[in-house]
């Protein structure tokens, strides 16, 4: 179908969100503490909206059930990436994600998470975390017990343009000053290991410690995934991972640049600048599926693009 389906995000208001996400894309949200835009969602707990064409009004969900033709049938019952833009003004807390056979035993029968992260923006100083510097089980238990997080905690600095790639298993935070596009698997499955602390109206919030400790691979550090910047008449291409859940991969249009979409659907988020696809303008914030068999999609314009499929 020759048809693109531009979607309007579901927002969520959260102890550690910002105004970014209004200010930087003109998101509709109703406070200002947004931390996350899921961009593109058929996750139960929020959804995201087709906002014009022939499926205005249709969630994400609705068309994977109902019009599967326009995703190509791989078998899976639900849609099974979950794309997101994350403006943090505080810290998140420390968590760590379970792998799908841990989810699937746990949680009845619920589905892993496995993401990465891309630095669409953030502050001159900021940082991130991720992996730990525990050598054995024994090891992290202890540093857990006794709080001694700066010495576990592996902390890296960032800056606009990086990647990161965040295996199920893994610990991580996402820092204060940043802002994040998220893709992962379709799963909002979290274990939280430490929160600094905090209260939420008037309580700390919930650890889950034990299930931290049964996923968290040992030893652990970052591996970059990322490959070199190739040069293109137009553009420039770069994959940035390709895993068993998902591809992504980056490209920055100079002039113009054809995407091919055949047997597969593909999402498309606009990082920075403006252009067109096939005649209908774009600009930064605005967030796509490709639907499969369109065929090629031609793009025009000075704008960076993040493509990630199955």
């Amino acid at each position: 179908m020759r048809e693109l389906l531009f979607m309007e995000p579901y927002t969520r208001q959260v102890l550690w969100g910002g105004t970014k996400l209004q200010e930087r894309y003109g998101y509709k949200t109703e406070g200002e503490h947004t931390g996350e835009a899921w961009v593109v969602s058929a996750t139960g707990n929020g959804q995201s909206v087709v906002s014009e064409g022939t499926w205005k009004g249709q969630t994400l969900g609705a068309l994977w059930i109902q019009h599967r033709e326009l995703f190509g049938d791989d078998g899976e019952k639900e849609f099974p990436l979950l794309v997101k833009l994350i403006d943090a003004r505080e810290d998140l807390s420390i968590q760590v994600h379970p792998d799908d056979d841990y989810a699937f035993h746990h949680e009845h029968g619920g589905r892993g998470k496995t993401e990465c992260w891309y630095i669409v923006d953030c502050d001159e100083e900021a940082d991130i975390i991720i992996g730990h510097h525990a050598r054995s089980k024994e090891e992290l238990a202890q540093m857990i017990r006794e709080h001694q997080w700066t010495s576990l905690l592996s902390v890296h600095k960032i800056k606009k343009g990086d990647f990161f790639f965040i295996p199920a298993g893994t610990v991580h935070a996402i820092r204060k000053g940043t802002l994040i596009l998220e893709i992962q698997q379709n799963s909002d499955l979290t274990y939280r290991l430490y929160d600094y602390d905090r209260l939420q109206d008037g309580k700390p919030r919930e650890l889950h410690l034990q299930k931290s400790m049964d996923v968290i691979r040992c030893p652990q550090r970052f591996e970059p995934t990322a490959g070199p910047v190739f040069p293109q008449e137009g553009y420039t291409t770069q994959s940035l991972v390709h895993c068993p859940y998902f591809s992504v991969d980056k490209y920055v249009i100079t002039k113009h640049m054809h995407i091919e979409a055949s047997r597969q659907y593909q999402i498309v988020d606009v990082i920075e600048g403006s252009g067109c696809i096939d005649g209908h303008a774009l600009k930064a914030g605005e967030n796509f599926i490709i639907p499969a068999n369109y065929g090629e999609a031609e793009v025009t314009g000075e704008l960076t693009l993040v493509i990630s499929q199955e």
